[in-house]
């Protein structure tokens, strides 16, 4: 049940906020943000080390960024499956998706931002959607673009939807970042902060935006990381938590 919220003002100077909540199995490995891609040298994003790829990709240089969901829908073949994780890599080094090989990857949610432009796209294993996102917030989790594009009528989306309907609200009512590179991550991101380290919530909360559910036979699953970057006419800040839910926790990636 990853998370990611998106605010687009165009008269701002920060013109894109992003938070990247990711969820993901505890004993996943992973390496936190770097430039780990020797092919893609400008690249800065975490490495997933099971596939090799990433969550959320940012190109600091152009500025972009990029994120990935897991989407519903039809899986790719077991034969030629490729890692979702690629995806982040490819559109934030050159902006773009394209249709062509995305047979070959699972149901997916994918973020590409840039200061002027916000693209969703969405693809079910048969269909791939494109959506520019305006101006104002954006929340999109598992079932899509405010959990209305693949619901399913589960439990996850009973979860979801609490999620959003919690969030959703606080976050609209904050007063918007607006990040300078010389701020402290606790003046730089304000309100938002205290709301993306969880908002006060237990961790078990059905409504919980940072959960962590213990799954038996030793299987723990919840967020393992939260992301916030701001793409300025001229650059990028982005910082980093590993330790969701710390307020004391985040470092200053760029």
């Amino acid at each position: 049940m990853c998370t990611a919220i998106i605010s687009v003002d165009p008269t701002s100077p920060v013109p894109v906020l992003l938070a990247g909540v990711r969820d993901e199995f505890t004993a996943r490995a992973w390496e936190p943000p770097g430039r780990h891609w020797p092919d893609r040298p400008g690249l800065v994003g975490g490495r997933d080390l099971r596939a090799g790829g990433t969550w959320l990709a940012v190109d600091p240089a152009a500025p972009r960024a990029a994120v990935v969901l897991n989407g519903r829908g039809a899986m790719a073949p077991e034969a030629g499956r490729a890692s979702r994780g690629e995806l982040p890599l490819r559109v934030a080094a050159g902006g773009g998706l394209g249709r062509p090989g995305l047979a070959a990857f699972d149901p997916f949610h994918l973020v590409g931002a840039e200061p002027d432009r916000v693209r969703l796209w969405s693809w079910d294993g048969a269909a791939l959607t494109e959506r520019v996102l305006g101006p104002g917030l954006h929340m999109i989790v598992n079932s899509g673009l405010e959990g209305r594009d693949q619901p399913e009528g589960e439990t996850e989306d009973a979860y979801m939807a609490a999620r959003l309907a919690h969030f959703r609200p606080l976050l609209a009512a904050a007063p918007r970042p607006g990040p300078r590179s010389e701020d402290p991550v606790e003046r730089a991101w304000g309100a938002w902060l205290p709301l993306v380290d969880g908002g006060g919530l237990p961790r078990a909360d059905h409504r919980a935006l940072l959960p962590l559910l213990d799954l038996g036979d030793g299987r723990v699953w919840g967020t393992t990381s939260v992301s916030l970057v701001a793409l300025g006419r001229t650059g990028v800040r982005y910082d980093f938590s590993a330790v969701p839910g710390d307020p004391g926790a985040w470092t200053r990636v760029r």
